[in-house]
């Protein structure tokens, strides 16, 4: 029987963590557990955590291109995770990277999570930094990056479930939780057996306990443990390491999505300036490699033109995978964005509403907030009352979903702010040929020139699939066209406050250096740029079935909404047949069907083939109108993958961004 990936989690907010305070400590009522001792609890973790993995040692050595990986079973305050990476600053070279992987199922609020922390004021620079970016409780992957060189995932979670979905592999494990008298649920043969699984070859563990029953896990996982000196009144822990971990088998049903082997990169051509391109440049950039971006025009040229843009979603009634990659992609953006612009000057954490318009859309809506249980920090239902509250225009629409943590971004903006860091260098030219040479890939373009890159990545919407190694990819070009209606300095003062994005058929944002901008038009197939009457006077009447409110304001301040007078901006985006983006290694597509042409037959038949790939070259494409959410989120995965690092999603959800889905499920519809 072919082995699969465990099925998602439920998509819900997680229980918080109970808490006592005894002397400044925190302790668990559910497990009547300490997290750590106030007086030692430093002392402790650098015992059995730092010294027993010999981390000081190690961090000194390290010359990889990849990171150091180090796994947690048991988050609790994140003193162990600031101690390593503390650790790390004092022993690891100038180059040299950390990732920090830790699963959680009981997260502490930013409150208590803050508040624990204090204990530690040798650690109080870190503790703000991780304390600032701490997520809503949502299960799932958290990408945290706490300094340009060390990256923290937050996998919220069952422990066991969150290490069996993770797709990366660790070199030194902190087995930590409560005591397995106090949480036995934790400490059962499936935890170890999927510490192995996710281990590379060598990786090291160290743990408080030395209970028979973890004895005889990690043994029979293939481990080899030896007990050690215990910190304090412990006379005894454990350590150890494991040689040969068992293989990776979650992708015998899907061989297609095994990723491919990595390779090292320098030097990496970006194509496409936009934020999907520009947001892989960043993310290329951060990790030591050098980065070509280029484009035809400039940064945010295309479809990332515009001046002001909407940070949204849109979440499936019932959870489904590109739900759970657009939510995961909304709150990295937004800590993304915090990062990038901390004093929002490029954007605005003003939240957005989406109003239910039609009787279609409120039945969504409810079905919506009766199967989601998240916190009202990332999303909530609301009524007519709430929603013009929040908005600061009476709305007609009897629900709504408010997403306080969205916004609105200047997309162009960040483009260029994106397109200027350190490490990047922007070459306005236009491609016309990718050659695959022995390791590397040369760029032809359209005035003669050529440059050479280890690899490439593609992030020009629907024209990525104009190259021979792309043209089998389904990409949609749809034309969408914003409307922009300037503001005198007294109209602008007359109109009331608008407190958040509004959102329904279309969109429209509070105004913006004295312009209201509002639309969008949707036309598929199209690729035509100019601006077009008729899609002002279409965007003009949705704004009217949006929110009537503003517009009677604007015509009581003598503001005329005339199609004909209207400024605005046209451009093109890209959408998949499935409506998610593609994120990932660009198959063979004709090796694909070679491979799998079973599939035709019988789908149950899975060749045991893993996928073939065009080596190096990589896109990050098809994100539509919510590029904002997207785009950074498949930036970090394209950059982790090809980077050797563990993945900022669940392993099922990377598999949904493949940029080969579509050819699998075409084989199996018999349609090639």
């Amino acid at each position: 029987m072919t082995q699969r990936f465990p099925p998602l989690p439920e998509l819900t907010r997680m229980t918080p963590a109970p808490l006592d305070w005894q002397d400044g400590a925190p302790h668990s009522r559910d497990f009547d557990d300490v997290y750590f001792s106030r007086q030692d609890g430093r002392a402790e973790t650098e015992h059995v955590f730092l010294q027993a993995n010999n981390l000081p040692e190690r961090f000194a050595r390290w010359r990889e291109a990849r990171p150091f990986v180090i796994g947690e079973t048991g988050f609790g305050t994140g003193l162990n995770m600031l101690c390593a990476w503390a650790c790390f600053d004092a022993h690891a070279l100038a180059g040299a990277r950390l990732h920090l992987v830790s699963t959680e199922k009981f997260p502490l609020s930013r409150a208590d999570l803050s508040r624990a922390l204090t204990a530690w004021p040798s650690l109080a620079a870190y503790a703000e930094v991780m304390v600032e970016q701490w997520p809503e409780p949502v299960a799932g992957v958290h990408r945290l990056m706490l300094s340009d060189r060390v990256t923290l995932d937050l996998h919220f979670g069952d422990t066991t479930e969150s290490l069996q979905l993770l797709d990366g592999r660790v070199d030194a494990w902190f087995l930590d939780g409560f005591a397995p008298a106090k949480n036995p649920q934790m400490w059962q043969p499936e935890l170890f057996q999927a510490m192995a699984e996710r281990s590379r070859p060598g990786a090291t563990f160290a743990t408080f306990t030395c209970a028979g029953i973890v004895k005889r896990g990690l043994k029979a996982a293939g481990f080899t443990w030896r007990k050690v000196s215990g910190f304090g009144r412990k006379r005894e822990m454990l350590a150890g390491e494991i040689a040969t971990p068992p293989s990776d088998k979650r992708r015998q049903s899907t061989p297609w999505f095994m990723p491919p082997a990595p390779s090292n990169a320098h030097h990496v051509a970006v194509v496409g300036a936009g934020i999907a391109g520009a947001s892989v440049a960043q993310a290329l950039a951060r990790r030591g490699i050098e980065v070509t971006l280029i484009d035809r025009q400039g940064p945010g040229a295309g479809g990332s033109g515009n001046r002001q843009g909407a940070l949204y979603v849109k979440l499936a009634a019932e959870s489904n995978a590109q739900s759970r990659v657009y939510l995961s992609g909304l709150m990295h953006s937004r800590r993304w964005l915090a990062r990038l612009d901390p004093q929002q000057s490029l954007w605005r954490e003003c939240g957005v509403v989406q109003l239910a318009l039609t009787e279609k859309e409120a039945n969504r809506q409810a079905r919506f907030s009766a199967s989601h249980d998240l916190p009202p920090n990332v999303v909530e239902a609301v009524d007519a009352d709430q929603a013009t509250q929040r908005i600061g225009y009476s709305v007609e629409a009897r629900l709504g979903l408010d997403y306080p943590q969205a916004g609105w971004v200047r997309p162009q903006a960040v483009c260029e702010r994106l397109a200027s860091l350190p490490g990047i260098t922007f070459r306005q030219a236009t491609l016309e040929r990718l050659e695959a040479q022995p390791g590397s890939w040369r760029l032809h373009f359209a005035n003669g020139d050529s440059l050479q890159a280890d690899q490439v990545v593609l992030a020009t919407a629907a024209a990525s699939r104009q190259f021979d190694q792309t043209r089998r990819l389904p990409l949609q070009s749809v034309r969408g066209q914003v409307s922009q209606l300037p503001l005198t300095p007294a109209q602008h003062q007359a109109l009331a406050p608008m407190n958040r994005v509004v959102c329904a058929g279309g969109y429209v944002s509070p105004p913006l250096d004295g312009v209201l901008t509002f639309g969008a038009s949707f036309v598929p197939n199209e690729a035509d740029c100019s601006l077009r009457e008729a899609e002002h006077a279409g965007n003009i009447e949705e704004l009217r079935r949006t929110l009537p409110a503003l517009v009677a304001n604007l015509e009581a301040t003598g503001v005329a909404l005339d199609p004909t007078r209207l400024q605005g901006r046209a451009a093109v985006r890209a959408a998949s047949p499935d409506k998610s983006p593609y994120a990932g290694p660009v198959p063979d597509a004709e090796a694909w069907l070679e491979d799998y042409a079973a599939l035709q037959k019988d789908a149950t038949r899975v060749p045991e083939i893993p996928g073939r790939h065009h080596g190096g070259l990589w896109i990050s494409a098809a994100h539509g109108s919510r590029g904002l959410a997207s785009a950074p989120l498949c930036a970090e995965l394209i950059a982790s993958r090809l980077c050797d690092e563990p993945m900022p999603l669940w392993a099922p959800l990377v598999d949904h961004l493949h940029p080969g889905r579509r050819l699998i499920s075409d084989l199996i519809r018999r349609r090639e």
